[in-house]
């Protein structure tokens, strides 16, 4: 599919149109705030997360287009109130891409992508931000958050040297929970120690090539795909799962995963 760059600009130039006309004639758009469209952006997001996992090239590129709605509303709000503009918007973009790229608009050599990484942060430090991770969204879910901060904090030198290194954090870290556990410390002690657990987990995917994100949503799909049969497989044979013991159960988890592999 190919489409020259005059096409392109027609799209957005339509859907800027279409912006304006909902602003001024549709109820429900004249109604939003930045605020009142917050929420519906993040649901936004999770909903192209799920189509990027499911493969769901369809849904991904209708999310996109969802989500490009919302951007140009968000400009459009901010440009009623004379704040900015979607052209400022799309020149600020471009601009900082052309300033955190020296290596391709400028003298600067790099070797590899992780050049290219550590380069960004040192850029994004020059610009005035006062901590490497200080670009790391409070709001963002904590295990996206772990992820992000370990990245971060790793571009500037401060990472293991080895995944042995990292794995024996892990078993560690385990060791403490256990111990803990034994002690009988409080629910304030054992979250600590869980919480170390998952950080030094979420490193470790880092270190394998593993996002872990993308690994626990999957295995939460696996999950709900074999108890769902459990559900099915109990109710045609009559039974409430709450009769059932653990073996019957386990029994039919254990078709399930035959049922995938085959």
């Amino acid at each position: 599919m190919k489409i020259n760059k005059t096409q392109e600009s027609q799209a957005f130039e339509k859907l800027l149109i279409i912006m304006d006309e909902l602003r001024e004639k549709c109820p429900w758009d004249k109604k939003q705030t930045m605020e009142t469209l917050r929420p519906l952006s993040i649901e936004e997001l999770y909903e192209l997360s799920d189509a990027i996992i499911n493969n769901d090239l369809p849904g991904v590129k209708e999310e996109l287009g969802d989500l490009m709605l919302h951007i140009v509303f968000y400009a459009k709000i901010a440009q009623e109130e004379k704040a900015f503009n979607i052209t400022e918007v799309l020149n600020e973009i471009s601009e900082k891409l052309v300033r955190r790229h020296p290596h391709v608009y400028g003298e600067t050599r790099v070797e590899n992508e992780e050049d290219v990484k550590k380069n960004w942060e040192k850029l994004k430090l020059l610009e005035g931000k006062t901590s490497v991770l200080s670009g790391v969204p409070q709001s963002l879910p904590s295990l996206i958050k772990a992820q992000r901060i370990q990245e971060k904090a790793a571009k500037v030198g401060f990472e293991w040297d080895k995944t042995e290194q990292v794995w024996e954090k892990v078993k560690e870290e385990i060791d403490e929970l256990e111990e803990a556990r034994k002690e009988n410390a409080g629910v304030e002690k054992l979250e600590e120690e869980f919480g170390d657990i998952l950080f030094a987990l979420v490193n470790y995917a880092r270190f394998i090539g593993v996002d872990p994100d993308n690994a626990l949503t999957k295995t939460n799909k696996k999950f709900i795909r074999r108890f769902s049969y459990i559900e099915k497989e109990a109710e045609n044979s009559g039974l409430n799962l709450n009769d059932m013991t653990l073996d019957q159960m386990d029994n039919l988890w254990n078709e399930a995963k035959k049922l995938k592999k085959n």
